[in-house]
Parts: C-alpha cells; structure tokens; sequence
C-alpha cells in the first residue's frame, strides 16, 4: 500500500526492478543520486503520478516510460539528457545577408548572373530546403539541428540528423524515400500525440 517513496540524495547507481512490486506507489522520489538508467519495469507502476529525476546522470529514457498512463510530473533538469538537449537546440539567428537570401528565395525574386556579384549568386546556389513539408523554406548556414529516431527495416530505430530552418519549424523530415518511411512517420507522429496527452508536465529547467 505505499504511496510515496523518498529516496533522493543517497548515491544510488541504479533502481532496483522490484519498485515495479508497488501498485499502489505514486510518488517516487530519486534525485540527487548517480543513477544511469531507468530500468523498463518502471513503467509497471501504474499509480505512478509523480516521477522525480532530476540531477542524476541519465542519457536516455526507455519508451516503456510512456506506459505509465496515469503521470503528470517528470523532473529532468541537471541530467545529461537534457543538458544534452537545450545545448543542441542552441540557434544563432541568421545574418542579414542569410534572411536576404531566404527571402529571395522563397518567393522567388528574378535574378541573372549580370544583376549580382559573382559571390552573391554562389551563395544563392547553396541554398538548403528545410525538409519541413510544410514550410517550404530554405536556409544557408543558420539551421536548427534536430535528432528524430525513426524506424529502420522495422526492427531497429535509428537516431537521423535533420537540419531546420528556425526552432518554430519542426516536424518529420520527408527523404527521397519518403514511401517507405512514411509509415514510420505516422507511428513516431501517433507516438509523439500520445506522449503530450500523458505527460501533462515535463520540468527540464
């Protein structure tokens, strides 16, 4: 019948499975340890409203985490994950000369060689779609990298490297081989709106 668990600040290195053996235990308290992994059992818990983990030293969740249907608070702030995390979301706004660019070709404004300098027509020519369908953008070298882990000969999930023209525009990156990717697309889109429904509130900061 526990309901709440306090075990923050003892050093722990890892988390016993057994704390999946409480169907009752709702808040589970494990900050400030050295704790590495989460072990997928956790995700048995189902009381489990509350979830405790910040300052610890986890890289990665397991996807058994959104089986807990019934959490509300997750605390993240001070593991590497998401240090991790806000460092790779760092964007340097673009240049001038970047957004002159942009502008010139998204709505595609007329241009010869003959009406430019010889390095503005190069650095037109190195313009980048952002792979957002529905942007229909570009960018040079100002871009938001963005990791997306989609399904690979359905047996693997593989972390992909996608390149954003700004922090607003995010969504699944569509590849020549989008006919075969599709359907992993819409599994990690399906995924992703379960995810926001359950997970009421993240606190990474």
């Amino acid at each position: 019948s526990l309901e709440f668990l306090y075990l923050g600040g003892n050093f722990i290195t890892s988390i016993p499975p057994e704390l999946a053996n409480l169907p009752s235990l709702s808040y589970l308290v494990l900050c400030d340890n050295k704790i590495q992994s989460i072990p997928p059992q956790l995700a048995q818990l189902p009381s489990l409203r509350s979830l405790s983990l910040h300052n610890n030293l986890l890289t990665y969740l397991p996807r058994e985490i959104l089986n807990l249907v019934h959490l509300e608070e997750l605390s993240l702030r001070g593991n590497p994950l998401v240090v991790r995390f806000v460092r790779d979301l760092t964007y340097n706004p673009p240049s001038l000369q970047e957004l002159a660019g942009r502008t010139v070709k998204t709505r595609n404004v007329p241009y010869a060689p003959s009406d430019l300098p010889e390095n503005l027509v190069r650095y037109l020519s190195l313009a980048s779609n952002c792979p957002n369908p529905k942007c229909g953008g570009v960018y040079f070298d100002s871009c938001v990298r963005q990791i997306k882990f989609v399904d690979f000969c359905g047996k693997y999930r593989l972390p992909l490297m996608h390149y954003l023209c700004s922090p607003e525009c995010s969504s699944p990156c569509s590849s020549a081989s989008q006919s075969s990717t599709s359907q992993s697309e819409s599994d990690s889109e399906d995924e992703a709106s379960v995810a926001a429904r359950r997970m009421q509130k993240v606190l990474l900061g």
